[in-house]
């Protein structure tokens, strides 16, 4: 019982972001390996946007431009979505301050 009680605790003080394949906007779903366009379509448009840099292929060359989409906050929660080369690579949830 003592155990179970600790880890709820620590479940409950965990304020490191949440990490997911799929996000629901509104009645749509998108997933990781979604298409930039696709994503736009089903959740609008982001709040803010970054290019947050490029890949690097053989010799340190760029090859895909990475990005990150931030929805929100709602209800407190900020969604930040990676695309790397147009494709969805990350979804992650973080409690805004």
């Amino acid at each position: 019982m003592r155990i179970y009680l600790l880890g709820l605790a620590l479940l409950l003080c965990y304020n490191v972001s949440a990490h997911a394949d799929t996000l629901h906007c509104g009645s749509q779903l998108v997933g990781v390996g979604d298409r930039a366009f696709e994503v736009q379509q089903k959740c609008g448009e982001p709040t803010h946007r970054d290019l947050v840099g490029y890949t690097l292929g053989p010799y340190e060359r760029r090859e895909l431009k990475i990005e990150e989409w931030i929805y929100g906050p709602s209800n407190g929660v900020l969604t930040i979505l990676t695309f790397e080369g147009n494709r969805l690579t990350r979804i992650e949830r973080r409690r805004s301050h």
